[in-house]
């Protein structure tokens, strides 16, 4: 099975992520991560949605997705060039003695240190699914207390024509 990214721009009113995730369920989808927020115009948002399937479901779920109320569009960005970023907030059992192992650690993946407590402190790192999951597996021996990812964001790439890239 294809992992699939899928934005879907909906107006913003109540119920209309309920009637998503429903279909979804209703047509044998999981749900891997979603992520919903403010779009560029006022009053809609969009939703990322990663899931899996063949693309003979994914079109069919997509058509199923166009007829619901409140959807304005529906695209698989997976058929195209994307960009996708999460976001981690990772709390890890440490003293501010280890900081500066810890630090040499996260530094690699552009993570941050952004809290320091007595007995542990959480990082903060962006960028796709396998760099959080490298750090998280480097993490480990520390013992992760707690956890938090925001789940895909995702755009389409934008398409240079031909002729501009020849100059």
């Amino acid at each position: 099975m294809q992992r699939h990214t899928i934005a879907i721009l909906v107006n913003d009113c109540p119920g209309v992520l309920t009637r998503v995730a429903n279909l979804f369920g209703q047509r044998g989808f999981n749900i891997d991560s979603i992520t919903v927020g403010s779009s560029e115009e006022a009053g809609l948002s969009r939703m990322i949605i990663t899931t899996s399937g063949d693309d003979q479901k994914i079109d069919q779920l997509m058509k199923q997705l166009n007829k619901l109320i409140d959807v304005i569009s529906v695209t698989n960005l997976s058929k195209n060039p994307y960009v996708s970023r999460e976001l981690a907030l990772i709390k890890v059992n440490a003293t501010p003695s280890q900081l500066v192992e810890l630090n040499s650690i996260v530094e690699p993946f552009r993570a941050t240190i952004v809290d320091v407590g007595p007995a542990s402190l959480i990082i903060q790192v962006t960028g796709d699914s396998e760099k959080i999951d490298a750090l998280l597996v480097l993490l480990q021996s520390y013992g992760i207390l707690e956890l938090t990812r925001t789940g895909s964001m995702a755009m389409a790439r934008s398409v240079v024509p031909a002729a501009a890239m020849a100059n």
